[in-house]
């Protein structure tokens, strides 16, 4: 089973049978958010703090 739908089955699971369906979709995308982080870190697709916020300055110019 693919990585993102167990940990989306785990955190339903985990949740109060009320739970709403925006609450479920909240927190499926969370978790897609986050595993989409954690490839892009391993993949060393990153950049530092003061990168981005040098990055930042610029928006506005």
């Amino acid at each position: 089973m693919d990585a993102l739908k167990e940990a989306s089955i785990k955190r339903i699971e985990q949740m109060p049978d009320g739970a709403s369906i925006e609450t479920i979709m909240y927190e499926i995308n969370f978790i897609g958010q986050v595993m989409e982080g954690i490839k892009d870190a391993e993949q060393g697709r990153v950049i530092s703090t003061e990168q981005l916020l040098k990055n930042i300055e610029t928006w506005g110019k």
